[in-house]
């Protein structure tokens, strides 16, 4: 384990009442899916279905939501619903959820519940490569692969809550993940395979380009090492951190292809059809989440804004913000309720701060808002704890760092004078970023194209990700591509 991520769960630990900083607008968007996109209706007396069933909401509430759009449904069930025409079991349905997510993630429960996440929609760059990672997923379903898993492993909930994850306080024995991830498919390495010759045959047989598996494989490598704050790190995808990224496993997969033709002179990619899916599609945060803008947060239902320091890379949960950045600092930000309009010094040492020292408990104004500051110590570690009120919520400011860095105070002081209300204007003007295709024109370039990109400070970076160009790939007239702007 990274030491950045102990210090953003050990962190965490001290926090024993975090509550959604959207609260009352979340919860109502969680809901089973009441529209399958293959069939009407997975099989009801199948036990299954059943066990699926029974994760499915916390599926979706794990992840944000569903994320309804006609046309992106559409596009999906369209690969879905070739690929289901091929499979080791044509007869077996799906319900298949678009999950709203920024994360890259696709997985599966036993009986046909299939999951992508926006975020892999929005990565991937044509038809092929959805098919691919949706032809997997459907292979562990029909060799039964969860009922396997859960023969084999301890009982454990398939999907619990994200907060649930990072407040784990069993930090030394536990293999958390950097970014509060959940453990979906902790499949073997066998049944990866398995899937993984399963899923190039249906691409193949579907008509797709069966060399798709292989690719996207290596575009989601290369995204999370974009995304990594350290980018030698290990800190994979959430597809990546249950479905091993070895380069071998890339290279069977390119093997296994060769049975249909050579690369690049077989299959369908169908790329237009797939950019035309997802022009439009919701991209990065959801709006009822909150926006990341570079070094910035800001939540236009909440009417706040804070900074991150230069070079922290911010992560926005339902339940949390959370930010690591250089020198082992982490920091978590997340609101409570307070109807009773509480002293905030009281709030401070009412408990819920592990290794907390009184004497450093401070009444403070920040930007005209009343608010407290504290510090704490536990293990290795040393924190900032910073409350502000709002009205009739505080919000919570937590900082961790190493003992005896001097990063504290600096990344502290910045949160703490960066942090205010937003103006009506300012709230007004919040837009949430989307995937919009545009057609390359005579004398656009890659830079003139990535410079149209917004949300993020390396859009030549992002720009070549989204739409799978290596260094030396060139922008061509009259091509359609991927670029984020709102």
């Amino acid at each position: 384990m990274k030491r950045p991520v102990a210090a953003l769960l050990l962190a965490a630990t001290m926090l024993t009442s975090c509550q959604s900083l959207i609260e009352q607008s979340y919860e109502p968007t969680i809901a089973p899916s009441s529209n399958p996109q293959i069939v009407d209706e997975v099989q009801k007396n199948d036990p299954r279905a059943q066990m699926g069933a029974r994760e499915h909401p916390r599926i979706v509430a794990s992840y944000g939501g569903e994320y309804k759009d006609a046309k992106t449904e559409r596009l999906v069930a369209r690969i879905a619903g070739a690929l289901t025409q091929v499979s080791e079991n044509p007869n077996q349905s799906y319900r298949i959820t678009i999950l709203n997510s920024p994360a890259i993630n696709a997985f599966a429960l036993p009986g046909g519940y299939l999951y992508v996440t926006r975020g892999l929609l929005a990565l991937a760059d044509d038809a092929s490569e959805v098919a691919a990672v949706l032809s997997h997923e459907m292979a562990h379903v029909t060799a039964n692969h969860g009922i396997e898993r859960q023969k084999k492993e301890e009982a454990e909930v398939i999907a619990s809550r994200v907060v649930a994850e990072v407040l784990s306080s069993n930090i030394a024995g536990k293999q958390a993940l950097a970014r509060g991830k959940l453990r979906l498919a902790a499949f073997s390495r066998n049944q990866e395979l398995q899937a993984d010759v399963i899923g190039v045959r249906m691409l193949g047989e579907a008509g797709y380009d069966p060399y798709a598996a292989a690719r996207f494989l290596d575009s989601m490598a290369a995204y999370a090492r974009f995304t990594a704050v350290d980018p030698d790190a290990d800190q994979s995808l959430d597809f990546l951190s249950s479905h091993p990224n070895a380069p071998q496993r890339v290279e069977l997969a390119r093997m296994h292809a060769r049975a249909f033709g050579a690369e690049g002179q077989v299959g369908d990619r169908g790329r237009d059809y797939y950019l035309a899916g997802i022009d439009g599609l919701l991209y990065g945060d959801a709006p009822e989440e909150g926006y990341v803008r570079g070094q910035t947060f800001l939540h236009g239902k909440l009417g706040i804004r804070f900074d991150v320091p230069a070079g922290f890379q911010i992560d926005n949960k339902a339940d949390a913000v959370l930010a690591t950045g250089p020198g082992d600092v982490a920091i978590r930000f997340d609101g409570v309720a307070d109807s009773r309009g509480q002293n905030l010094v009281n709030y401070i040492s009412s408990g819920w701060v592990t290794g907390l020292r009184p004497d450093t408990i401070r009444s403070v104004s920040l930007n005209g808002l009343e608010a407290a500051t504290a510090r704490a110590a536990a293990d290795r570690w040393e924190f900032d704890v910073t409350v502000v009120r709002i009205d009739k919520k505080i919000y919570r400011f937590l900082t961790a760092v190493p003992t005896g860095s001097p990063a504290l105070d600096p990344t502290a002081n910045i949160l703490r004078n960066s942090f205010r209300k937003l103006t009506p204007a300012e709230v007004e003007s919040l837009k949430p970023l989307r995937v919009r295709v545009v057609t390359a024109r005579p004398g656009d370039t890659v830079a003139t194209l990535a410079g149209r990109m917004l949300g993020t400070d390396r859009k030549l970076d992002l720009f070549r990700l989204i739409n799978a160009m290596t260094v030396s790939s060139a922008v061509r007239p009259g091509e359609k591509y991927k670029i984020i702007a709102e």
